[in-house]
């Protein structure tokens, strides 16, 4: 298992030193090493991360402003040289808090606390889907929900889960990959758009610069890596 990683500090040296922390433990892949929250936002655009070590006190936006800011927030190590955000950094349910000059031994607790959490999760609500012509089954905690394709509006993925969006209940959600998802299901009927959505295809209603719009106020942007197919779509369905 590697869990795909990012350092976020304001101090060239302290970013420096995260990083090189994490490419020595084995189970950590450093994705970028970033100088402030925007540089990280831009990485999370565009790579599916997992865990962040981000510094609490950068300029223009802070670390603990930026993790508030998150919809689907990876995993959260606070770093700092400031004892007092500790209370803080618990609210927003981080993984741990660093407090600086850190040690590499405290950093591998944290590294492994992180791991463990992530095992437990997979061991205790591991996910599964069954596909038959018109519906699916999921597992969802301990039950498992009989879908139907006409019922779905998209899919998106969120950290370790996936989160079915329906036409007329609540979302369900599971323990599974959207890649092991996007395999599953039939491909006249859904398309994948984005590395975190998959459309229904039957609901598509309003595109709008290579946007998929749902119910008005859910935009859900068509990436570039699979904008190709899905102008085979519009081109196919669309006068």
């Amino acid at each position: 298992m590697n869990i795909r990683c990012i350092a976020i500090d304001d101090e060239p040296l302290a970013v420096k030193k995260i990083a090189g922390y994490i490419q020595k433990v084995p189970f950590l892949e450093l994705a970028a090493e970033c100088r402030s929250a925007a540089e990280a936002m831009n990485i999370m655009d565009s790579t599916d991360v997992q865990l962040l070590f981000v510094d609490i006190n950068m300029p223009d936006i802070s670390g603990m402003e930026f993790v508030k800011s998150l919809a689907n927030k990876p995993y959260i190590v606070f770093t700092t040289a400031y004892s007092e955000y500790a209370v803080e950094g618990f609210q927003v349910e981080a993984v741990d808090y660093l407090l600086k000059p850190i040690t590499f031994s405290n950093f591998l607790k944290a590294a492994n606390r992180v791991k463990n959490l992530i095992e437990l999760t997979a061991n205790n609500q591991k996910g599964s889907v069954k596909t038959t012509a018109d519906h699916l089954f999921v597992k969802s905690g301990y039950k498992l929900i009989r879908i139907e394709f006409a019922d779905i509006k998209y899919i998106e993925s969120q950290h370790e889960y996936i989160k079915i969006h329906m036409v007329n209940s609540s979302p369900v959600m599971t323990h599974l990959s959207l890649k092991s998802m996007d395999e599953q299901l039939p491909q006249d009927r859904f398309i994948r758009v984005h590395r975190s959505y998959i459309v229904n295809l039957s609901k598509i209603s309003v595109i709008e610069r290579n946007r998929i719009i749902f119910d008005g106020n859910v935009y859900i942007p068509v990436s570039e890596q699979y904008r190709d197919k899905f102008q085979e779509y519009i081109d196919r369905n669309f006068v």
